[in-house]
């Protein structure tokens, strides 16, 4: 993937139009793919973050696991998926289809 900011960046909406020719729909598309990015970074990061769970209640283990803060650290310091989408939708890289591309088919 190409470089993606991580801060916000200005966008010409109507450039955002041009590969769907709908401004709503095309935001609709990348609002769709920022939430699949979103779980599955979540779940990435959960996965790592269970490799440190433990079971005893001790404070000092807690505050002193290192590995544990560093991980938190890269997943914060990512850029957010709205950011990841906009790019995938803007370098062509997310596929999309509509109810209206569908064609039905049926026989009786």
């Amino acid at each position: 993937m190409a470089q993606v900011p991580a801060s916000i960046v200005t966008r010409n909406v109507s450039n955002l139009a041009e590969e769907t020719g709908n401004v709503y729909k095309s935001l609709s598309i990348i609002s769709k793919r920022a939430n699949q990015i979103a779980v599955k970074v979540k779940e990435e990061l959960n996965s790592k973050l269970a490799e440190f769970a433990t079971t005893v209640d001790n404070l000092e283990e807690v505050f002193e696991n290192r590995e544990q803060i560093e991980i938190s650290k890269y997943y914060e310091r990512m850029p957010k998926p709205t950011n990841m989408a906009i790019e995938e939708f803007i370098e062509g890289k997310v596929y999309f289809r509509t109810a209206d591309d569908e064609v039905e088919t049926s026989s009786f």
